[in-house]
């Protein structure tokens, strides 16, 4: 997989008719009104990198003006260069399409998170995956068919298309969303984790340990939590436990009861960044065992901070992992068992994983997407840039 790590710090920026006045761009800041999940995780971070790269002066931001526009009642986030401004007095998609476009002072709109306004033509958007028509089942009919109405267009109205992975982009060309020609991919990256402290609350004591699995919760089906759950009863012979983070009661899962009531399976619900830190550093692994993703941060994250990874061998992970984690069908509960007791039986294993994971998580960088989206910025302002992109050694 190629990826932008790095430009030439010889470049400098053409000048073009025009150039002497400022570039103006606005940031749409529906993310902060919503919570924190993936997608939002990724426009925080890449907002928070845009911002140190225009306080740095960075060549590609000279001359750039850049305000996060939010809807009331809207979170904050700590900038030094970007201005976040409330605007509007309602939120939601009636915001981003109504209210949104009426804020902008001209220039260009940058939207992080799947969704923009259509009307905006100067517009760059990231669309994360194509799962509405990969994983139909884990959406309403109403949210499908939105959805699968909204992006296509989106598509076609935006200036530029930006995903999140290769295997990403692959999907949203064959399903008739973006040209390839019109989209570029600017993934996740790791230095977030790197800032998280481990916090051992008394949940995170109880559930961590040698012999944990640790999975990202969600009753979403191509989240495919069910595949570790329903072995719940031959792990806790083999001595295994599991701790699922973000679900609170087995009761919403759909598995049969046995299994995702078993003693040792712990719930530990929604916790903090520094709880799941602690639980991933104490515990044999992560599990995540999806059907389908648009890129895997979970597994990422858990890489950086020294976990082991054992994910499923479909969709962007193995683009993702590389070679730093144990992958196994998500449709074979005996290869994920087997991935699970090598890991258990083999401390040299687990020591081997844990150095290519953390190798492997320094690769990907929000400091390198947030210059991806500048160069893209640049370009759609029609300014000469003479930066050539250094693309990274491919990993196998």
């Amino acid at each position: 997989m190629a990826m932008v790590t790095r430009r030439l710090r010889s470049a400098t920026l053409g000048a073009t008719k025009g150039a002497a006045m400022a570039r103006r761009w606005t940031i749409n800041g529906r993310f902060l009104s919503q919570p924190t999940t993936g997608v939002q995780r990724y426009a925080r971070e890449v907002v928070r990198s845009l911002d140190a790269l225009i306080a740095e002066q960075d060549p590609l931001a000279r001359g750039l003006e850049v305000g996060l526009h939010c809807p009331p009642g809207s979170d904050e986030i700590p900038l030094a260069s970007i201005e976040r401004r409330e605007t509007g007095r309602t939120g939601g998609h009636i915001w981003e399409q109504t209210q949104l476009p009426l804020s902008l002072d001209g220039g260009g709109l940058l939207s992080l998170c799947n969704t923009g306004p259509l009307l905006s033509r100067k517009h760059i958007v990231c669309i994360h995956d194509a799962n509405v028509w990969n994983a139909p089942q884990s959406y309403s009919r109403v949210f499908r068919s939105f959805y699968r109405t909204l992006l296509p267009c989106l598509g076609k109205t935006a200036w530029r298309v930006s995903t999140v992975s290769e295997y990403s982009l692959g999907e949203l060309v064959q399903r008739g969303v973006t040209p390839a020609q019109r989209a570029f991919v600017a993934p996740n990256g790791h230095e977030h984790a790197l800032r998280w402290r481990p916090e051992h609350s008394a949940g995170i004591r109880l559930a961590g340990s040698r012999e944990t699995i640790v999975m990202i919760g969600s009753t979403a089906p191509h989240k495919n939590v069910g595949l570790v759950l329903d072995m719940a009863d031959r792990l806790a012979e083999a001595g295994l436990r599991i701790a699922i983070v973000g679900m609170s009661d087995s009761r919403v899962f759909k598995s049969g009861p046995t299994s995702a009531k078993a003693r040792n399976v712990h719930w530990l619900g929604r916790i903090s960044d520094g709880e799941l830190v602690a639980l991933l550093a104490d515990s044999l692994c992560l599990a995540f065992p999806s059907l389908t993703e648009g890129f895997g941060l979970p597994a990422l994250e858990a890489m950086a901070v020294g976990c082991p990874v054992v994910v499923s061998d479909r969709a962007s992970l193995p683009e993702v992992c590389g070679n730093a984690a144990l992958f196994a069908p998500p449709d074979d509960p005996e290869a994920w068992f087997d991935r699970f007791m090598q890991l258990r039986n083999s401390e040299a294993l687990r020591l081997q994983m844990i150095g290519k994971g953390r190798a492997r998580a320094s690769a990907y960088s929000w400091r390198a997407t947030a210059l991806r989206y500048l160069e893209a910025m640049a370009a759609a302002d029609g300014v000469d840039t003479e930066t050539k992109v250094v693309r990274a050694r491919e990993f196998t």
